[in-house]
């Protein structure tokens, strides 16, 4: 299949009719919710790097509440393993020269469910190192050593045992991969429970928007962790925007990798884009507004309390952050609705993975300007798709 790609590296709440206040306010921040989907919810991916991994599962319960197939809990730790797996195999065949780190993209998580298929996370939790939240740093760490000395090629000719050895390297950690499994009653495969839950890989897409290859094309994002070398369809901005506007008001949600280095994604679930050039915000004089961004957070980040004006985001500002290292592939969520702010300004409501110790619950709201500038790419039901555009990108 082609591979379509979401990347993400660091490094989700389903009730029925999901209740979501019409209006929450937390510093001066007012948020009035214009659309919320349904979502599962809200999940921690503790010490490790699997957000690509926490954000595809998300994906994929959302769209089984969409498709009336009711609430699941899915594996999480399961496509983690099985990636694992393939990202070795693929390491020791190009002798090192890959990427080999924890991060991942959602065309692991699509690609892993139809070669591989999917558990509930009541079979495999991937718990068994005596935690109760994931800390993978030593299964990290060591998963390197251990595919280090079989690139080294020692015995100068690969053993019959190195991958059965990095497996149980897998299975000690993560749990093993069931051949079968019970649930509700009922015996399953990974591939017959994938079947049940009515799932195609191949009915998502990736959409991404960068100059240095053509629109309406399909490329392979240039950064460390798209290890499967995955394509992605090239759009331009505006109508990547319209895409995902397109797909919550149609009722799906949108897997979202994005950058998240910048100073304006604060730990208190704001994301905005502040400019700092303009000489007074809207209804204040510019010391005023400045105020609502000072001092920085613990961590860099600016400390955001109110909306503050923010820059005007282009084709090339886009550019030039992917060029010059500024945007970088950190991190993956879930849009899963629609807001605006008390002065009307658009934001998104994206399901974080981690925890619900924020203000929102494990919400962020990502406004418009930072979704224009620091979006990698999307993946979404190419359903969602106008039928020009897929004419556009040759979908059927």
């Amino acid at each position: 299949m082609k591979h379509f790609l979401i990347i993400c590296m660091i490094g989700c709440i389903y009730v029925s009719g999901f209740s979501q206040s019409s209006e929450v306010s937390v510093d001066t921040f007012r948020f009035a919710t214009i659309k919320a989907l349904p979502i599962t919810s809200v999940k921690n991916q503790g010490n490790s790097g699997t957000c690509w991994a926490f954000s595809g599962i998300g994906l994929i319960e959302s769209e089984l509440l969409r498709m009336g197939k009711g609430e699941y809990d899915l594996s999480e730790m399961f496509i983690v393993s099985k990636n694992y797996s393939d990202k070795a195999q693929k390491y020791v065949r190009m002798h090192g020269e890959t990427n080999f780190a924890e991060g991942g993209s959602f065309a692991d998580v699509l690609d892993c469910i139809k070669d591989y298929g999917i558990v509930p996370d009541s079979v495999q939790p991937g718990l068994n190192y005596g935690e109760t939240q994931h800390r993978h740093a030593e299964l990290d760490q060591l998963s390197k050593a251990y595919i280090g000395v079989i690139i080294k090629n020692p015995n100068r000719k690969l053993s019959t045992a190195w991958l059965k050895g990095f497996s149980g390297i897998l299975d000690a950690y993560l749990g093993e991969s069931p051949e079968t499994f019970t649930y509700n009653g009922k015996q399953y495969t990974p591939q017959s429970f994938t079947k049940f839950l009515g799932i195609n890989p191949d009915d998502y897409v990736s959409i991404t928007s960068f100059t240095h290859h053509p629109f309406y094309t399909a490329f392979p994002i240039e950064i460390p962790d798209n290890w499967r070398w995955a394509n992605s369809y090239n759009v331009p901005l505006n109508e990547m925007v319209q895409i995902i506007d397109n797909s919550i008001d149609k009722g799906y949600t949108v897997a979202w990798a994005a950058d998240v280095s910048e100073r304006g994604f604060t730990r208190r679930g704001i994301a905005v884009v502040p400019d700092t050039t303009v000489k007074e915000g809207p209804g204040s004089d510019q010391a005023n507004w400045l105020a609502l961004i000072t001092p920085k957070e613990g961590n860099g980040k600016f400390n955001i309390t109110g909306p503050v004006p923010e820059k005007t985001i282009t084709q090339e500002m886009r550019q030039e952050g992917f060029d010059n290292y500024e945007t970088t592939d950190d991190h993956g969520m879930l849009i899963y609705g629609i807001a605006q702010d008390q002065n009307g300004a658009k934001y998104y409501m994206i399901k974080n993975s981690w925890g619900v110790d924020n203000p929102y619950k494990g919400t962020w709201y990502i406004s418009l300007p930072f979704l224009q500038y620091k979006t990698l790419s999307i993946v979404v039901h190419k359903d969602v798709l106008s039928k020009d555009l897929k004419n556009k990108l040759g979908i059927k």
